[in-house]
């Protein structure tokens, strides 16, 4: 059963932009559910869109505030900080609900509070 550093790695990437690591922590058929999108099916394709975050908010910090632990399934609450590619000023709160299946994530979905802005 994983702990929550398990969990806690992927806002630790996001922060640090760690593609790399991202694709060690992603299973190949990982499902990724963000508003507004259509659902993201597989490695690659969660990589390719996290590069496009990273463009729309190049400067984006997240902070956990507490993880919700249960099994292989975890329930993340964050808030962010940044700013847009616009030069705006960006925050957010949210959950990010996430599943590891053989050490890797299998499943995250994203919910939050502002949604406009992306």
């Amino acid at each position: 059963m994983p702990d929550d550093r398990t969990f806690l790695k992927f806002f630790e990437i996001l922060n640090d932009r760690d593609l790399d690591k991202a694709d060690n922590l992603l299973d190949s058929r990982t499902e990724f559910f963000f508003p507004k999108t259509q659902p993201i099916i597989g490695k690659d394709r969660i990589l390719k869109f996290l590069k496009i975050f990273f463009r729309q908010y190049p400067e984006l910090v997240f902070t956990v505030l507490r993880v919700i632990h249960q099994g292989d399934l975890a329930a993340v609450h964050w808030t962010n900080r940044g700013i847009n590619r616009r030069k705006e000023p960006y925050e957010n709160e949210g959950v990010t609900i996430m599943e590891i299946k053989e050490g890797k994530i299998s499943y995250i979905s994203d919910f939050f509070k502002n949604t406009e802005k992306w």
